[in-house]
């Protein structure tokens, strides 16, 4: 996997291939390395592989809260970068979810806003 601009590597586990090939683009464009998977069980193997500097994990795969699960996995395995949940469930899930409490550094509602997401994502792993 080659390094993009910024030097920084975001994995994204959604099962929606468009969401990952949409936001691959924008995170690409930008200058991000990429890494996907499309279940968590690959999510979790495809991180131990490329030890990504940020994840964005889809809420609602196999399950209806399959992300919040393998975030916590993410975390029993010793991995430390930010962890942000991804959900096509409304607004009421960033009321009802305390992100923090759940190890995340934050939720972002689907559709994605893109510079939002970059914005966020440069804060994070403070890149320019």
């Amino acid at each position: 996997m080659a390094t993009g601009e910024l030097g920084k590597t975001i994995l994204i586990i959604d099962d929606d291939p468009d969401i990952r090939a949409a936001t691959r683009i924008v995170l690409e464009s930008a200058g991000f390395v990429v890494g996907e998977a499309s279940t968590g069980a690959e999510g979790l193997k495809v991180a131990q592989r490329i030890r990504p500097d940020a994840v964005l994990l889809d809420l609602m795969m196999e399950t209806v809260d399959a992300g919040s699960k393998v975030s916590a996995q993410l975390k029993e395995a010793g991995f430390k970068a930010p962890i942000f949940l991804l959900s096509s469930v409304g607004d009421a899930v960033r009321y009802n979810i305390d992100a923090r409490e759940l190890g995340l550094a934050g939720i972002f509602q689907k559709p994605i806003d893109h510079k939002v997401l970059l914005a966020t994502l440069k804060t994070e792993l403070r890149v320019k």
